[in-house]
């Protein structure tokens, strides 16, 4: 279906009758030029008429990947997505959907708000909840931008940039038991392909040096490997390129501080999760013991969570998953909070390319951003290209150009999805 708009709504509306009777002045023209500019306006009819229908939603990547749809009486719908905590929650968008049906999807902010408090005793503080409210809030988004006729970032308050830098997740897996010329082979690659900035993994499980799987206190010979690694990438590349490391959280508190250590001389562009987010005393002792900038936050939830994380200073930068941390809204508010403290804006980035330009649309509407995650498999991974309707290239020079396009500028392809579609779940029914 075709997203409709109604150019002329509000010229059938009786306080434009007066109008007609300018046509004779010598001032006649300026009518002609307002129905002009409403024609340019590109203006859904009546935005106050507008009103939600259904919600339906769609998975793939064996579910770990949820897109929503909303339709309204109009034509119009908006999309969005969610990530990581949304495996088995189809029953849920069905819930909150039908809390939606007959709203005026404009109010994305009340409906945002009233969603987050109605889950107050179904988990509304983090996880599947949340992350699924971050998927309805994006769409809600992505539909107002197209009511009006606006991008997000507009209803945002505007944009601070026209483009919104990325650094490439090499997914150099760490299974894979990479060798350090593994690391300045992926380097390499990322900065050949544009890119100015490039994170890698350090974080191995089955690291043949390991003395017991279950303990993450890293001995000599892991800490060896992981210097070794990340001393390969930097020399690679040289010193005008951001490098950075993530641990996912694994490690320990002391093993965090070593690492951070080992890594300054190499100037990383930061150390992301050393241990669990949750515990923000182990990431202020870390942070404090270290030149090596701590970043964290891409399983913390809504701008509640970061707000220890921030006034602790316990981390130098925020990296919340737009996916999954309440969305667009929440997002800028979370990277506002940030703004206060000085600390910058990075998110963490899994998603689609309709999540990526999401995301972008919220980097692009705040002071305080750094760059935003992309990944290796845009190029690699046919899917990201058949899920999504999109113009112009994805990603120029290591910076996505920020969509002028109504709403978010990128359109999910049902069609293309279907064939990567979960078995057993339905797909937008």
């Amino acid at each position: 279906m075709k997203q409709r708009y109604s150019r002329r709504a509000f010229l059938a509306d009786g306080t434009m009758a007066g109008v007609g009777a300018l046509a004779c002045h010598p001032f006649a023209a300026f009518g002609q030029e307002l129905e002009t500019a409403v024609e340019r306006a590109n203006l859904a009819s009546r935005p106050s008429d507008l009103r939600i229908t259904d919600v339906r939603c769609g998975f793939v990547r064996g579910g770990a990947s949820l897109f929503v749809k909303i339709h309204t009486n109009q034509g119009i719908w908006g999309c969005g997505e969610g990530v990581d905590a949304v495996r088995g929650t189809y029953h849920l968008v069905m819930d909150l959907g039908r809390r939606l049906r007959d709203r005026n999807p404009l109010d994305v902010h009340r409906i945002f708000e009233e969603l987050r408090r109605g889950g107050v005793f179904g988990g509304g503080q983090s996880g599947m909840y949340v992350a699924v409210l971050s998927a309805i809030e994006t769409a809600l988004w992505d539909l107002a931008g197209k009511a009006l006729g606006l991008p997000v970032y507009q209803l945002l308050g505007g944009k601070f940039r026209d483009r919104v830098r990325v650094y490439m997740d090499t997914a150099l897996y760490q299974s894979r038991l990479p060798e350090p010329e593994d690391f300045a082979r992926s380097a390499r690659e990322a900065v050949d392909m544009g890119f100015t900035a490039v994170k890698f993994d350090l974080d191995q499980a089955n690291d043949p040096n390991r003395y017991d799987r279950y303990n993450w206190t890293a001995n000599p010979a892991e800490l060896q490997r992981m210097l070794d690694q990340m001393t390969a990438a930097r020399e690679e590349v040289g010193p005008n390129i951001d490098i950075c490391a993530d641990m996912h959280g694994r490690y320990d508190l002391p093993t965090g501080k070593k690492v951070a250590e080992l890594m300054e001389p190499l100037g990383l562009m930061w150390l992301e999760e050393p241990v669990a987010a949750e515990n923000v005393d182990a990431y202020r002792l870390i942070n404090e013991s270290t030149s090596t900038p701590i970043c964290a936050g891409e399983n913390v939830y809504l701008a509640y969570g970061f707000l220890p994380l921030l006034e602790e200073g316990a981390v130098d930068i925020i990296m919340p998953d737009l996916q999954k941390a309440g969305g667009l809204g929440e997002g800028q508010r979370i990277a506002n909070l940030a703004n206060l403290y000085y600390v910058p804006f990075a998110p963490h980035m899994v998603a689609s390319y309709l999540g990526a330009m999401a995301s972008a649309h919220v980097c692009a509407s705040v002071p305080n951003f750094m760059i935003l995650e992309w990944q290796i498999y845009f190029h690699r991974d046919d899917m990201f290209t058949e899920i999504v309707d999109f113009d112009g290239p994805m990603v120029v020079d290591g910076f996505i150009p920020l969509s002028e396009k109504p709403g978010i500028g990128v359109e999910i392809n049902e069609e293309g999805m279907r064939r990567y579609a979960p078995e057993g779940v339905p797909f937008f029914e």
